[in-house]
């Protein structure tokens, strides 16, 4: 099959077989066409939680699946490849957690969603990218232990002065490629440009940036704008999506290096193939592990609205 059949198959396929298909916006365009909903993690979970189909699946990392599983148990969820991980939600576990709960005894752990379902039993709130300032605005405690992203912690803190913060040394591998030296180059290559960054770059691009927000925040800003030309930095896919998506205007990578392998193994083929049984991975997790690890994303719902 070619592209454009392979693609009629799984719309096919999933009426016939009750699937709800998600995207990430990392994704390839083509997987977008297919899906039923394109977002970002938390906001593609909570698509699945409403969606009526009784089985889901994830073309994004694993993390992303479980978290569809966590706000969703009733309902059987797959990642489309099951070799989709994200190197961020592996660097820390559970273990690691607890003893950095000795360390920092008197501090709230509030934990990035890019973390496994079962680290994110152990810690006290969960937050996303969009998410993370008002969420710990409202949290009652001065002292934050912030996991596992301190590029992104780092962000927060600068703007919250009235807390104190503690950070884990991870981090996004992907976003920090993004150099200083990649803002001043686009800087002189496109004077007129608008510079839209994620907070998972490190601190000296972030601080150059003209606009520093989640994926879909970034998204939303060059749609809305009425500049005419963006620098994206973030994973490299979205400088395709917003130039099909707006014609007149022009988009460029701030650095060619932004591209996340672990986001683009999932291919169409991938995803057929889990419809079909022959590949892809069910996300199973015991009602204890569900009920532990929903318990901090409950917490981020009801602070955050």
């Amino acid at each position: 099959m070619d592209k454009k059949e392979l693609q009629a198959e799984i719309l096919r396929l999933k009426k016939e077989k009750d699937i709800c298909i998600l995207a990430h916006a990392y994704q390839d365009h083509e997987l977008w066409e297919v899906a039923d909903y394109m977002g970002d993690s938390f906001g593609l979970s909570l698509q699945a939680q409403k969606a009526e189909q009784k089985n889901v699946i994830m073309c994004g990392v694993r993390f992303m699946a479980e978290t569809v599983k966590i706000l969703a148990p009733e309902k059987r969820v797959w990642i489309a490849n099951d070799k989709a991980g994200c190197p961020m939600a592996r660097q820390m576990n559970r273990m690691d957690v607890l003893e950095l709960r000795k360390k920092y005894p008197d501090y709230t752990v509030c934990a990035y969603i890019n973390t496994t379902a079962d680290m994110k039993r152990a810690v006290d709130v969960v937050v996303t990218s969009s998410s993370a300032m008002k969420i710990i605005s409202k949290l009652p405690d001065e002292k934050i232990l912030f996991i596992p992203d301190p590029n992104l912690g780092g962000w927060i803190a600068e703007q919250m002065p009235d807390k104190t913060f503690a950070f884990y040394d991870g981090g996004c591998p992907t976003h920090m490629l993004i150099s200083a030296k990649d803002v001043e180059e686009a800087r002189r290559l496109h004077p007129e440009a608008n510079i839209l960054v994620h907070p998972e770059c490190l601190k000296e691009v972030v601080s150059q940036a003209d606009y520093v927000g989640s994926t879909t925040g970034i998204m939303k800003y060059a749609k809305e704008s009425d500049k005419k030309e963006f620098v994206i930095g973030t994973e490299n896919s979205i400088v395709a999506h917003l130039q099909i998506e707006c014609p007149d205007k022009t988009f460029y990578a701030l650095s060619p290096l932004c591209v996340c392998s672990n986001m683009r193994i999932t291919t169409l083929e991938d995803l057929y193939g889990c419809m079909m049984g022959t590949c892809g991975d069910e996300i199973l997790l015991s009602p204890q592990e569900i009920e532990e690890a929903r318990r901090p994303i409950d917490r981020m719902i009801e602070l955050g609205g």
